[in-house]
């Protein structure tokens, strides 16, 4: 028996799930999932598609939001089914196609959002920038001259 305290896995109906969105999905571990959900909404409009409930020490296995038309993923760390601990988050970026850079970036930012790169018409004809979400994660906004 190991130290870690054992997780009780809820019974879902898989055709109870919603579907993914995009070709590709970002899956991100981070430290407090559901507040980071709350984040998300307020700060890139995210729409919170399904959510397992916490489990007795507060943690969330899986978390599937719409944003920007797209699936991501999320779940606070579970090192008994490798998924973590949450280190240092780097070496890649969430990147959203908007229509406007420049109040994406400000609605982030206004959310709690730190900014990296403000607003700015980049070499090849989109305008440009990012910001670091409060959990680490850093998010672009790309939007196509």
């Amino acid at each position: 028996m190991s130290d870690t305290a054992e997780t009780t896995m809820p019974s879902i109906d898989p055709a109870a799930m919603p579907p993914v969105k995009g070709g590709v999905t970002a899956y991100v571990t981070v430290e407090g999932a559901m507040k980071a959900v709350d984040f998300y909404q307020k700060a890139l409009g995210a729409e919170l598609a399904f959510a397992m409930p916490p489990d007795e020490s507060g943690r969330t296995m899986h978390v599937h939001l719409y944003i920007n038309g797209s699936s991501v993923m999320l779940a606070d760390p579970y090192p008994e089914y490798c998924s973590g601990p949450v280190e240092k988050i780097g070496g890649f970026n969430l990147s959203l196609h908007v229509t406007d850079t420049d109040a994406a970036f400000a609605r982030a930012v206004e959310a709690g959002a730190t900014p990296v790169m403000p607003p700015e018409d980049m070499f090849w004809g989109a305008r440009y920038a990012q910001v670091r979400d409060p959990f680490g994660v850093l998010w672009a906004f790309n939007q196509q001259r």
